[in-house]
């Protein structure tokens, strides 16, 4: 009689995903830039406004998308806030730098979050991956698992701290279209380096024989043959 096959262990890369998240934050972004450089081309008084309008309509164009490809309403809302209050912040102010200020404070938020949590030892890495894989917070129970977790949270707290040392020069010297530039490619393609290295941060913390975000194990608790795939 054949075993049971264990369930493989994904990747981060696997239940975090963001790729689509990641890539659709830069488009209104992008929108903003070519409109609001298009509009003082041609002279316009409102060219913080045209900008606004064009990254509101790409939003607006990218969540119609995700919707009909069967996103979650709930998901697809909450990546048109930030664009929505980015815009309302520039239009505000009437200066087209304060479009990423938004973004500049969410990053600097982030940091400290993660810094934080790692601190008080409930590591926003665990958070996440444990209600994505429906584990909770039973990672706490392991030590294995929070150290690896603490350790890897490092990582995003240093993801966060590059976009800043970049943005806030560039915010300062109100350089927008250099900000639009610079937000694409701090991205999706930090994003992707940041997960993959926390991946790598999170395998080596763990001992040889634990076997996995999957199964957090308490102390005490005997690991079990299936554990490590073994039939």
């Amino acid at each position: 009689m054949t075993a049971p096959r264990t369930p493989v262990e994904p990747t981060l890369r696997e239940i975090l995903g963001g790729r689509h998240g990641a890539v659709d934050a830069t488009l209104p972004a992008g929108a903003f830039v070519v409109g609001w450089l298009v509009a003082q081309a041609l002279g316009s008084t409102s060219a913080v406004a045209v900008g606004g309008a064009a990254a509101v309509v790409v939003a607006g164009v990218v969540a119609t998308y995700r919707l009909a490809r069967g996103h979650r309403p709930r998901s697809v809302l909450l990546g048109l806030l930030p664009v929505a209050v980015a815009v309302a912040v520039a239009v505000a102010t009437g200066r087209a730098v304060d479009f990423f200020l938004v973004q500049i404070v969410s990053n600097a938020g982030s940091a400290l979050a993660f810094a934080v949590s790692i601190v008080i030892r409930w590591p926003l890495l665990g958070v996440v991956v444990g209600l994505v894989l429906g584990r909770k917070t039973r990672w706490r129970r392991d030590p294995d698992l929070l150290r690896a977790y603490g350790r890897a949270s490092w990582v995003w707290v240093g993801q966060y701290l590059v976009r800043l040392v970049v943005f806030l020069p560039l915010y300062a010297a109100d350089q927008v279209v250099a900000l639009g530039i610079a937000r694409v490619a701090l991205t999706w393609p930090l994003v992707a380096a940041c997960v993959a290295l926390s991946w790598v941060v999170v395998k080596r913390s763990l001992p040889a024989d634990h076997p996995g975000l999957l199964h957090p194990v308490a102390p005490g608790t005997p690991v079990r043959p299936n554990d490590h795939g073994e039939s």
